[in-house]
């Protein structure tokens, strides 16, 4: 019973942490989050979101090519079971979240395409 009482608190840690991405994005021309992003789901049934089979958490992150516009939060660094993560093709912006450290598990990072601004962290590679 403890254990599913501890995949309900992470799960809902991830579904926090992709809705405050969701909060920093000021123009969605598709719709794409308006419509398929709701509380009243699983984040692992919205678009673009993957959860693993074995820990039912967010493993995968893939928003590319929406036309997208914001910034990422630093709630992104609660996403520690995230292995890919594909923001390519919109328009990001702002540096790099600190806390994007924290994804020890991330493989796979596209972020081509967009508007950050500064260097490259030093903590990238890590």
């Amino acid at each position: 019973m403890a254990n599913l009482a501890m995949t309900k608190t992470n799960i809902t840690t991830d579904q926090l942490a992709v809705l405050s991405l969701k909060s920093q994005i000021i123009s969605d021309p598709s719709h794409f989050l308006d419509e398929n992003w709701s509380p009243a789901v699983s984040v692992c049934h919205w678009v673009g979101v993957t959860c693993g089979s074995r820990h039912q958490r967010v493993n995968s992150l893939n928003l590319s090519n929406m036309a997208l516009t914001g910034k990422i939060r630093r709630d992104i660094g609660n996403l520690t079971f995230l292995v890919s993560l594909d923001l390519g093709s919109n328009n990001f912006h702002r540096n790099f979240p600190q806390e994007m450290a924290h994804l020890r598990w991330l493989k796979f990072l596209d972020l081509s395409s967009n508007s950050f601004r500064g260097e490259i962290p030093s903590w990238f590679g890590f």
